[in-house]
């Protein structure tokens, strides 16, 4: 069958330091290990779900510099695509530059710059591609009147809505009412409903505000525990995998990238979110962010293992 998946979202080149601890404010910390990286929320998104197999079309705007054009030629390398990959005269690429210790952790500053000038007519020029896509995945790096128009457009042609609100910010209900999947980590499910979240129980109380304001579906990625998934009368903790963390940075994107793959593909809902767990903690064995994105082989290897 076919697997169209539409990524609306950020393009960054990500400059990563591994150190032994995150630095603290005012501190230098000396003897880390230096990569440089493809990333943006979502690049990582669009790279993920065409590794394993999705015929992806990616909807961005990146800048005139080496990273632009570096971004873009790693995107059809994956197979992506890069139609509506905007080159922006006036701005420069994304950049994120992003701290990670021995356990993974990490610390991220970013600067948007062309991903913040991602505007609603150039959703509009996507228009055909979206209208005929499985899946519409979308992030918050953009700005909101694009990922609402992008919206729009798929609940309009009855295309399927995922929305991964990071980072945290606030959002209407305008925009939740098309939203057929909503993917919050318990920080960003905090930010949008006002409710603390330790555990499965407070991830569904949270997760039901979002359900009366409009969203069908709730999936609360919680990190080593696997994954909140409430849809309909189905509210269950779907466990991840332990594994030994080594960078942490893209594991979201890659779970995001994964179920748009795995929706597209008709998997049902429980057994997607479970596919979605084993790709992220496959990511967090791996340093970068879409330099850990894995191939449909090796994520069989990992889940076989």
């Amino acid at each position: 069958m076919t697997q169209k998946i539409v990524v609306v979202g950020s393009s960054n080149t990500d400059m990563v330091i591994k150190m032994e601890r995150l630095p603290k404010p005012g501190e230098t910390l000396l003897g880390g290990d230096f990569i440089k990286a493809a990333g943006g929320k979502g690049a990582n998104q669009a790279v993920a779900a065409a590794r394993l197999g999705g015929q992806v079309t990616f909807v961005a705007r990146v800048g005139t510099d080496i990273f632009g054009s570096e971004a873009v030629e790693n995107f059809r390398k994956d197979g992506i695509d890069v139609e509506h990959v905007s080159v922006d005269p006036d701005n420069p690429s994304g950049v994120a530059l992003i701290f990670v210790d021995a356990n993974g952790e990490n610390c991220i500053a970013v600067a948007s710059s062309a991903n913040n000038h991602l505007s609603p007519a150039d959703v509009q020029l996507a228009t055909h591609q979206i209208a005929n896509a499985n899946v519409l995945l979308m992030q918050l790096e953009i700005p909101l009147d694009t990922v609402q128009a992008a919206a729009e457009i798929a609940h309009k042609n009855g295309v399927q809505v995922i929305l991964n609100p990071a980072p945290a910010r606030e959002l209407d209900d305008e925009l939740l009412r098309y939203v057929s999947i909503i993917t919050p980590n318990e920080t960003e499910l905090e930010l949008l409903t006002g409710k603390k979240v330790t555990d499965a129980a407070s991830a569904e109380s949270a997760a039901r505000v979002l359900l009366d304001r409009g969203v069908k579906t709730v999936i609360v990625t919680l990190g080593a525990q696997g994954a909140f998934l409430l849809s309909g009368d189905v509210a269950t903790m779907v466990p991840s995998k332990t594994i030994s963390a080594l960078d942490t940075t893209a594991a979201g994107d890659a779970f995001n990238g994964a179920l748009a793959f795995a929706l597209a593909q008709g998997m049902p809902l429980q057994e997607a979110v479970h596919f979605s767990n084993m790709t992220g903690a496959l990511s967090a064995t791996n340093l970068g962010a879409q330099p850990s994105m894995p191939t449909l082989e090796q994520l069989q290897l990992f889940m076989d293992a």
